[in-house]
């Protein structure tokens, strides 16, 4: 059984909490858009607690994220829920979607690394990812399970998604370059636009 609470938030403040509680997970995720990269991080896996502080610091997103998942299975639940429950969090906090941007990308290198991310507050959930690490572990969390995170938050945030590692060889730089990319792509693309304040960034209309 699952059930999934959103607190009221208000658009002009942009801030949200979600509360997802499964069988499986019970997390919670409260953001604000327009913080200061400020984050309060615990999900019991701590290389994925580092991969969300890379959201919040090079995304400027004040981010709290306090998992309690069945991790003596493993960490695929709680790393799924986490996405999921974070896509909910952005799409309560960016309303209506007027003003905003709409679309980011970035490029980040960490050493021999490089990754390119794309993003599209599109209201149509898609991910084409690429990333083909080298390892099948970093720390405590399985590296396939970035790609459930993602999933499961262009899913929930309604976000068309492309995260593509041009070149890599360590899989820790792999995978960092990709939240730090994500971070800074999503961080353009909630600007608000002042050349189209009120509007929403679409010829439809709505988003």
């Amino acid at each position: 059984m699952t059930s999934s609470a959103l607190v009221p938030s208000s658009n002009t403040d942009r801030t949200a909490e979600v509360s997802r509680n499964t069988a499986e997970t019970r997390i919670t995720v409260r953001i604000n858009l327009d913080g200061s990269g400020q984050s309060q991080l615990s999900t019991g896996i701590g290389f994925f607690d580092h991969m969300l502080e890379q959201i919040a610091r090079h995304g400027l997103i004040d981010l709290e994220v306090r998992a309690d998942g069945d991790l003596h299975i493993d960490g695929h639940h709680t790393v799924e829920d986490v996405g999921i429950t974070l896509g909910q969090a952005l799409a309560r906090a960016i309303g209506d979607k007027k003003g905003l941007r709409r679309y980011g990308h970035a490029y980040v290198p960490l050493d021999e690394a490089l990754t390119r991310v794309v993003i599209d507050l599109s209201g149509r959930p898609g991910l084409t990812f690429n990333i083909p690490f080298t390892s099948g572990m970093i720390g405590g969390l399985d590296t396939q399970l970035v790609h459930e995170f993602f999933q499961g938050f262009v899913n929930h945030a309604g976000a068309t998604l492309h995260i593509d590692n041009l070149r890599g060889v360590n899989a820790h730089h792999q995978c960092e370059t990709a939240f730090k990319a994500f971070a800074r792509a999503l961080r353009t693309a909630v600007e608000h636009d002042p050349r189209n304040a009120g509007s929403i960034p679409s010829t439809k209309g709505v988003l």
